[in-house]
């Protein structure tokens, strides 16, 4: 059986509106948040697409999100999946963030120095996580609600080099086909466009 996983990141957050970092502190879906999760849910129930299974990251934004998307399906919270921690940087302003370095598509290994994460542990960890997701599954399709960083991370370490790079926009969803223990993104939907 072919089956999908919708991996998705939470709705606006007040931090996502006042550009600050945010990766493990957490701060409440903005209104707008609330109305992407709702076109989200709008997406799924339009396309008539049922879970077999839906998990979200342990932070309350990817929670709250899970609720308004899917109100009357129980959910399981996984830690594997939450949000990559940027250490000293948490709260900060965004622009403090420093530029890839040349030929690099992400921070690295950066934030360790900061008491943070690097890509590799958030993609290890998201890997781990979401394949004993895919393995445990008994159905078609499982619902995962994360975070963008950690979903880049994600689609660094499986992207083909066919594959158009989503906009990881709140709310996006990324459509992977798991098969042999492997993640193939078919698709990527921003509900509210």
């Amino acid at each position: 059986m072919r089956q999908k996983l919708y991996l998705m990141r939470h709705g606006q957050t007040l931090f996502n509106q006042l550009k600050r970092v945010q990766g493990a502190c957490d701060s409440p879906l903005t209104d707008l948040g609330k109305q992407q999760a709702k076109q989200a849910k709008d997406y799924f129930t339009q396309g008539e697409i049922n879970f077999a299974a839906a998990y979200s990251s342990t932070q309350e934004r990817a929670c709250d999100t899970m609720e308004i998307i899917r109100p009357d399906q129980v959910y399981t919270r996984k830690k594997g999946i939450k949000e990559w921690n940027f250490g000293l940087y948490e709260g900060a302003p965004e622009y403090l963030n420093p530029p890839h370095k040349a030929g690099e598509e992400s921070y690295g290994d950066f934030f360790l120095d900061y008491g943070g994460e690097s890509v590799d542990q958030v993609e290890k960890r998201m890997t781990y996580t979401l394949t004993q997701i895919m393995e445990n599954l008994k159905g078609e399709n499982a619902l995962a609600v994360s975070s963008g960083g950690a979903l880049y991370s994600f689609y660094l370490k499986w992207r083909q080099e066919k594959d158009q790079r989503p906009t990881f926009s709140n709310c996006c969803i990324l459509i992977y086909e798991y098969q042999d223990g492997k993640f193939y993104l078919q698709t990527s939907i921003d509900p509210g466009k």
